[in-house]
């Protein structure tokens, strides 16, 4: 395999091959990595583990198949139910083994590709606001047939609670603030919000064909609001799996613009060109989303190199943010690499090298220890996106 040839590379050039070894290989390539490396690492992981999920549940049906004999029927049954849980079981189980494998294997900081959509694995970001669909009347017979699509008019995005008087004591207590307000705390107001959406673009997989030489020449088309931009100068040549590799800044205000779409066209010299297929994104949902879709959050902070922190807010404002929304006690950071948020105690590394090798204090690292285990703490918690890679 590929992971022991590399290790005898490193047995050569080092002798010994232990685990200090390894890591002195690593370091001088740090200059080379880059966030690609990251990217197909991440990749990597993610089909071993669907490998290893697919060989369990193929075990799983082998086991099943030798208990049942009453037949073809009660097998064909069997199949087909086994089948079905094991999709399910594949994408949860896809967060659950990364960190023990990384340590194995080379030392690249890794990101989370998920193989779906982000809105599926977080409940569409609806975890207060919830869209509505507004129709347009029917006018007339000739509407009876109208799609619903073609009745929307505009959406309303909102939220009904419905409670008991008086309220119950769980409620008052859990709420921790004036419960004549109930739920509706702590609510952004709706005023209109200037933006700036980053769009990363990494690779398109499987296009369908638009040419006749059974190839397609695709390029990225983006629309949000009034902003139309189309990449067609940049198109890629009879290619299927483009790699794009491209980032784009819109400036938008929500709520006027919020929904994103981004389009694959086929470049064509004769005619329009066709469009190969488009996805949309409600971005308003992920921004005022409690899972703060925003911007995810990496496994490690680092000032430089390949793994330097994209968001613009440091761990430790995030963390004193969602504590102050949250009502949360804390962070309270203590000697000895310790953090405290509301009663639970967070321990983490507390120094941080520069470009120069030179030492630092930071409470980074704690800070993010803790918005890696939100989802732990009581009352306020919940799971926050990680540093990812959708597809849509």
């Amino acid at each position: 395999t590929e992971e022991e040839k590399e290790k005898k590379k490193k047995k050569k050039k080092g002798g010994g091959g232990g685990g200090g070894e390894e890591v002195e290989e690593e370091e001088p390539d740090e200059s080379m990595l880059d966030w690609w490396s990251k990217y197909f690492a991440s990749i990597e992981t993610m089909k071993e583990q669907l490998r290893q999920q697919e060989a369990a549940a193929a075990e799983a049906e082998e086991k099943e198949e030798m208990e049942i004999a009453e037949g073809s029927k009660g097998q064909a049954k069997n199949k087909e139910k086994s089948k079905a849980p094991k999709d399910d079981k594949k994408k949860k189980q896809q967060s659950a083994p990364e960190l023990p494998e990384k340590k194995n294997k080379q030392k690249i900081d890794e990101l989370k590709v998920f193989n779906k959509e982000l809105e599926t694995e977080f409940n569409n970001f609806e975890d207060w606001l919830h869209t509505f669909n507004l129709l347009r009347g029917k006018i007339g017979d000739n509407d009876d047939n109208a799609t619903e699509e073609e009745r929307i008019v505009g959406r309303f995005k909102g939220s009904i609670c419905v409670y008991k008087v008086p309220l119950p004591d769980d409620v008052t207590k859990e709420a921790g603030y004036d419960p004549n307000f109930g739920m509706f705390q702590g609510i952004p107001s709706n005023d209109p919000i200037n933006v700036l959406v980053r769009v990363y673009i990494v690779r398109a997989t499987d296009l369908h064909p638009a040419d006749i030489n059974g190839k397609a020449d695709p390029y990225i088309a983006i629309k949000l609001g009034k902003t139309d931009i189309k990449d067609k100068e940049n198109y890629i040549s009879k290619q299927l799996n483009p790699v794009f590799g491209k980032s784009f800044d819109i400036e938008a205000t929500f709520p006027m613009e919020s929904m994103l779409t981004v389009a694959v066209y086929d470049w064509d010299l004769v005619g329009t060109d066709d469009l190969i297929g488009e996805t949309k994104i409600d971005l308003e949902n992920r921004y005022y989303s409690k899972h703060r879709a925003t911007c995810g959050v990496s496994q490690t902070y680092s000032i430089h190199g390949y793994n330097t922190w994209r968001d613009p807010m440091k761990p430790s404002q995030i963390l004193s943010k969602l504590c102050k929304e949250g009502k949360v006690d804390g962070p309270h950071f203590g000697p000895g690499g310790r953090v405290k948020v509301a009663n639970r105690v967070f321990t983490g590394p507390t120094e941080i090298e520069d470009e120069n090798g030179q030492k630092k204090q930071t409470d980074e690292h704690l800070a993010l220890t803790v918005l890696r285990h939100w989802e732990d703490i009581p009352w306020a918690g919940c799971k926050l996106v990680p540093e990812h890679v959708e597809t849509r």
